[in-house]
Formats: structure tokens, C-alpha cells, sequence
């Protein structure tokens, strides 16, 4: 793994290694994430593309990233999920984000009906808006379904299996990269979904007849996408590739 940043030299800021993944400066600062979302740099789906290239899709010049993320010091320390045992990380993505999304689905699901009631007739991208987000839901409800049901419980087989050295039960699907390969389609499938959302909004910008439920509304899209974006990289960039080398050790 490359360097995220190399040293700092005459007190000056530390320069990027702009052939460093992307999402390995998360990894070795979790709260870089921040800093990437308001940047629009894809730290999660994309999270194996160099920093350079990163930039030039979000059209940002590596010196405003780096001036960016100098900051990340001065932010609120975030848990570093990588040595953690994978059981804990599983149950934590439960907890924080499946919880979250179940909870914000069914809220924003009730609030784009009440927006298009309102102001449907003068704003008809909000109809293309609604079906675009009735698949995220039907996608993610499904999705979680069968982390929670299938995947989280084997990796924690699997872990179990490890710290007591004994072989774990055969699961039906074969090999835990079969479900991870399923689950980091579906998440590419929610993101690219979630964007064209993004699209349609105009970047969620607030159009002037907006009433407060129209206002909350594209306050709280850009919030959903974001957690998702932590939720995905927690699993695509830690959980599903320490479960895989582990998994590997049983062979």
C-alpha cells in the first residue's frame, strides 16, 4: 500500500501521494471520509482508484484536496475498524447503518409522496425522482435482508471457527467471495442509483416554491447518500476483505 501522505518537511503541510488508492487514506484516517464527501470524491464503490484519478473525475485540483485534508485533524476522532474482531464491525454496521437506512427509507419514501403532491405538477422530475428511489428501497431492503440473515452470521462463523481452530460449517453458498462479490454489485448498483438522484435534483438545490417539506426533503437526500457511502465503504474496503483473507486460511 502506498503512502497516503509523505512527511512533513520545514513545518510545511505534507504533500499526497496522488498514486495512493483512495481508500486507503480513509483506512488510515476514518475521518478523511468526511472530507472526501464534501469534495464528491467516491471513497467507497471507487475507493480502489488513485487519488489523482479520484480528483479528476470530482474536478478538484490535488491542491485543494491536500489543503482539504489537513483538516482532518482538527476533526472528532472516528473508530478505526480495522483490527476490531469482525463481529463487532458487523453488528456495528447494523446498529448505525442498516438502522439508519430502514428508518430513513420508510421517511423519505413518506416525504417525496407528500412533495409530489404539492409541487409534482410544476417540478415533473420529482416523478422520475420517486421511481428512481423505489428501487433503491426495494435493492437495500433486500440487501440487508440477506447480510443480516446470511452473511454477517457466517463471518462470524468463520471468526468463531479461527480463535478455536476447528473448520466452520460449510455454508450453501460455496465460499464467502460468492455473497461479497453479490453484495459490492448491489452496492454499486444503490450508488450509481442514488447519483442519477442526485441528477435529477440539480444537486439537490432548492428551488424557490420549495415548502419546508420540499426543503427537508433535499436535506435529508444528500444525508442518506452519505451515510450509505460510510456504510458501504465499512464493508467493501474492511469487512468483506478481512473475511475473505480469513476465510482463505481454512483452504
Amino acid at each position: 500500500m502506498n503512502s497516503p501522505a509523505r512527511a512533513q518537511e520545514n513545518g510545511k503541510p505534507a504533500s499526497l501521494n496522488l498514486d495512493t488508492a483512495v481508500r486507503d487514506f480513509v483506512l488510515e484516517k476514518p475521518s478523511a471520509a468526511r472530507i472526501f464527501e464534501n469534495l464528491g470524491i467516491d471513497y467507497c464503490c471507487g475507493g480502489s482508484q488513485t487519488l489523482a484519478q479520484a480528483c479528476r473525475l470530482a474536478n478538484r485540483s490535488p491542491e485543494e484536496v491536500n489543503a482539504e485534508l489537513q483538516k482532518v485533524n482538527s476533526l472528532p476522532p472516528e473508530k478505526d475498524w480495522r483490527n476490531a474482531p469482525l463481529a463487532d464491525l458487523a453488528q456495528h454496521i447494523v446498529d448505525r447503518h442498516h438502522s439508519f437506512t430502514r428508518a430513513e427509507l420508510a421517511r423519505l419514501t413518506s416525504l417525496i409522496s407528500k412533495v409530489i403532491s404539492a409541487h409534482g405538477a410544476n417540478h415533473p422530475e420529482l416523478a422520475r425522482l420517486q421511481l428512481t428511489f423505489e428501487a433503491v428501497v426495494q435493492e437495500l431492503t433486500m440487501h440487508m435482508m440477506k447480510e443480516e440473515r446470511m452473511l454477517f452470521p457466517y463471518i462470524a462463523e468463520i471468526e468463531e471457527a479461527a480463535r478455536i481452530h476447528r473448520h466452520p460449517t460449510a455454508p450453501m453458498f460455496g465460499t464467502v467471495q460468492n455473497p461479497v462479490a453479490a453484495m459490492m454489485m448491489e452496492h454499486e448498483a444503490s450508488g450509481q442509483a442514488l447519483q442519477k438522484i442526485c441528477e435529477l435534483s440539480n444537486h439537490y438545490a432548492i428551488p424557490p416554491d420549495a415548502c419546508a417539506s420540499y426543503q427537508e426533503l433535499y436535506r435529508a437526500l444528500p444525508a442518506f447518500e452519505a451515510d450509505l457511502h460510510q456504510h458501504i465503504h465499512l464493508e467493501n474496503n474492511i469487512l468483506f476483505p478481512r473475511a475473505v483473507e480469513l476465510e482463505s486460511n481454512f483452504s
